[in-house]
């Protein structure tokens, strides 16, 4: 399926992802990411990753993200931009963040850049593509 965005608009969610990444709390593992969910009234909240030197307690930019639009009254997503450390490196969401995104957006995309794999200079994947078999709210009457 096409993607839902431009490639204009899928490079300044990129963008914005890129800007979130600068405030990365990441002294850990180095690997500092940045996060832009795109709402579906064109809203965009970002969000970086925050380490903690207790492991388990690290939250992903994705789910960062998530978190502030959901407490600012956002619960419908239809893309996110993800990003790591180096302005092309692949960077898709880990398997937490899918499922946590998959809640608000089964039919998002998500937009990473490609290491220049193709004149676009991103991907852009149905999550769903990512996340095959998904724990759907749905089963459980919520949606």
């Amino acid at each position: 399926a096409p993607s839902p965005l431009s490639p204009d608009q899928a490079r300044a969610l990129l963008a914005r992802a890129r800007e979130a990444r600068a405030h990365a709390y990441a002294p850990y593992s180095d690997f500092p990411v940045g996060a832009a969910l795109l709402a579906a009234d064109g809203t965009v909240f970002t969000g970086c990753n925050v380490e903690n030197a207790s492991y388990g307690l690290c939250n992903c930019a994705e789910r960062v993200a998530v978190g502030t639009a959901v407490a600012q009254g956002s619960r419908a997503f239809t893309a996110v931009a993800v990003v790591g450390p180096e302005d092309d490196m692949p960077c898709a969401p880990c398997g937490a963040c899918r499922q946590v995104l998959y809640e608000f957006g089964p039919e998002m995309v998500v937009i990473s850049p490609d290491d220049g794999a193709t004149e676009a200079g991103y991907t852009a994947t149905p999550l769903k593509a990512l996340l095959p078999g998904a724990f759907d709210p749905s089963r459980l009457g919520r949606r």
